[in-house]
């Protein structure tokens, strides 16, 4: 399995993007796929997921501002980002996970706001 995540880029505070995760390979059995993020000297957290059956949550500090959701065929993934602040500088990485417990990542897309 392969995921391949895009859209990242630099905007300023308030302004919107949107990241997508592609994922290609043996793809089967998905349980969840979901975003997180990591900030310059913190640990890596949980930004939003969506689960084989739709059902998505969100991190606090996102709820109302970010949103995703994923195509028809169940292999891409989006996090739309809306009224973006600057702590939400981030390297966003999306993840798979299987109905086995395999897990997967994609290489991290960066997301810089400006204030």
């Amino acid at each position: 399995v392969q995921l391949q995540a895009s859209g990242g880029g630099l905007v300023q505070a308030g302004g919107s993007l949107r990241l997508s995760c592609a994922a290609s390979g043996s793809i089967s059995s998905i349980a969840v796929m979901g975003w997180y993020r990591q900030a310059p000297g913190k640990r890596r957290e949980l930004v939003a997921s969506i689960t084989d059956g739709g059902s998505t949550s969100y991190a606090d500090s996102v709820k109302g501002r970010f949103t995703i959701s994923r195509d028809n065929a169940r292999t891409t993934v989006y996090l739309q980002l809306n009224r973006l602040k600057p702590e939400d500088t981030a390297v966003y990485y999306c993840r798979l996970a299987r109905y086995n417990g395999q897990i997967y990542w994609g290489q991290g897309t960066l997301v810089t706001v400006s204030s």
